[in-house]
Formats: C-alpha cells, sequence, structure tokens
C-alpha cells in the first residue's frame, strides 16, 4: 500500500511539472503573438507617418506653386536693374561724347597742326602809357586850320594826355556853306564820334537817319563808318567833336 501512495505522487508530481512546462512553452507563443500584434501595430505607425509626410509634401509642392510669384518679383527686380544699369551706361557716354569730341577736335601730337585762322581785322594796337591831366582855357589864338577848309579847330590837349587814345576839339566855321564844297558824302575810320552844339546850328544828313537839324544843346553819335555829310550850318556856329581813336582816316565818297 505504501509503495502505490508513492507512486500516485510520483506520478501528480510528473503530471504538475508537465503542466507547469506546458504552461511554460505556452507563455512564449503568447510573447510571439504580442510580437506579432506589436509588429502589424508598427506599420499603422509608419503610415500615419506617411500621411504626414504626404500632408508636408504636399504643402510644399502648394509653397512651390506659389514661389514662381516671387521669382517674377525677382525678375521685375532684375529688370529695372538692367533698365538702371542701361541708363547709368547711355548717361556716362553721353558725359564722355564731349570730352571724345574736343580730342577729335584737337590734334593729337605729332601730326600736322592745322591751318591757321586769319588775323581778326580789328589792329592790335600798342599798350599806351599812363593817362595824366589835361586842362585847357579859352584862347582864340589857338583855333587853327585843319581837316576841312572851311572851318577851323582848337585842340583841347587830350591827344597827348591820353597817348593817342582820343580826341577833343572845338570847331567852328570860317565861311558861309558852299554845298559845292561842304556838303559831300563821306565816313570817318573811327571806333567812336560824338558831336555836341556850343552855338547856333547845324543841319547834318545822317546814312538810315536822313537830315536832322541840331540846335544849341543838341548831340548826337556817328557809329564807325557811317555815312554823312553837313548840308548847311548858321555863321557862329561852334561844335564840339570827341573821337577815339585821335588819329583816324576820312574818306570822301563819289556820288
Amino acid at each position: 500500500m505504501a509503495k502505490s501512495r508513492t507512486t500516485g505522487t510520483r506520478a501528480a508530481a510528473k503530471s504538475a511539472a508537465r503542466k507547469t512546462s506546458r504552461t511554460r512553452k505556452a507563455a512564449p507563443k503568447k510573447s510571439a503573438k504580442a510580437k506579432a500584434a506589436r509588429s502589424k501595430a508598427k506599420p499603422v505607425r509608419k503610415t500615419a507617418g506617411k500621411k504626414i509626410a504626404g500632408k508636408s509634401s504636399a504643402r510644399n509642392k502648394s509653397s512651390a506653386r506659389k514661389t514662381p510669384v516671387r521669382k517674377t518679383s525677382v525678375k521685375k527686380t532684375s529688370a529695372k536693374k538692367k533698365t538702371s544699369a542701361k541708363t547709368a551706361s547711355r548717361r556716362t557716354a553721353q558725359r564722355g561724347r564731349p570730352a571724345a569730341r574736343k580730342a577729335a577736335r584737337s590734334p593729337a601730337r605729332g601730326t600736322k597742326a592745322r591751318r591757321a585762322r586769319p588775323a581778326s581785322r580789328v589792329p592790335i594796337r600798342p599798350a599806351r602809357k599812363p593817362q595824366r591831366v589835361a586842362v585847357s582855357h579859352y584862347d582864340n589864338a589857338d583855333f587853327q586850320s585843319g581837316l576841312r577848309s572851311y572851318a577851323q579847330y582848337r585842340d583841347l590837349g587830350i591827344v597827348e594826355a591820353t597817348d593817342g587814345m582820343v580826341r577833343a576839339h572845338v570847331l567852328r566855321f570860317t565861311e558861309p556853306c558852299d554845298p559845292a564844297v561842304v556838303s559831300k558824302m563821306h565816313f570817318h575810320d573811327t571806333d567812336f564820334q560824338m558831336v555836341y552844339v556850343l552855338k547856333g546850328w547845324v543841319k547834318t544828313e545822317l546814312e538810315g537817319e536822313g537830315e536832322v537839324t541840331m540846335r544849341q544843346g543838341s548831340a548826337w553819335t556817328q557809329p564807325p563808318r557811317i555815312r554823312h555829310r553837313i548840308n548847311d550850318y548858321s555863321e557862329d556856329a561852334e561844335l564840339l567833336e570827341i573821337i577815339l581813336p585821335a588819329d583816324f582816316e576820312t574818306e570822301e565818297l563819289a556820288e
């Protein structure tokens, strides 16, 4: 009886051990199933990431589609820069043109000089001495014959005082007016001439003005080389003439 009890206990122990081993073997199976479930769950996360990545890529694509507007602005700015550069180059070219023209006009070194320009008609006068004071008081003996045979002249001493720059004299008529002698068209090669009536009256004819009667206190100028003549005068007529330069030529004209 004792042996049967011991064998029963042993069999029970063996069955219990078998059960524990089975449970142990079954536990790994559960862990494998859990791993498979986890591995199956992971792709879901991956797909969610892919969805997020797809959304971000879609956003990037939409932003990329919008970026051409920025490109156009860049193109506009580049076009503006090009136009500004062109205008600046044109301005510099225009600024450089006068210098180029001057360079073209000025002969290069070593080349033949251009023909000399003709000399100006205005004669070059020598330098004059410093002017000095001239004083002249009335003296009848100072009246002398001069340019006109029917008149006498009183020099006021300004020719020497100005070293030949200005002549000033008082003219008085000594004979009655004879048109055949007096009224001859002529001109004076002067730079300046002024006439002032001191006494009496005189009729003078000026080119472009016609005949004008000048009375005591009247004055007029005669431009260089203007044609003129005296047609008549009173017996007591006296004139003051101021002429530049002191020495000049008179030419009578044939009518």
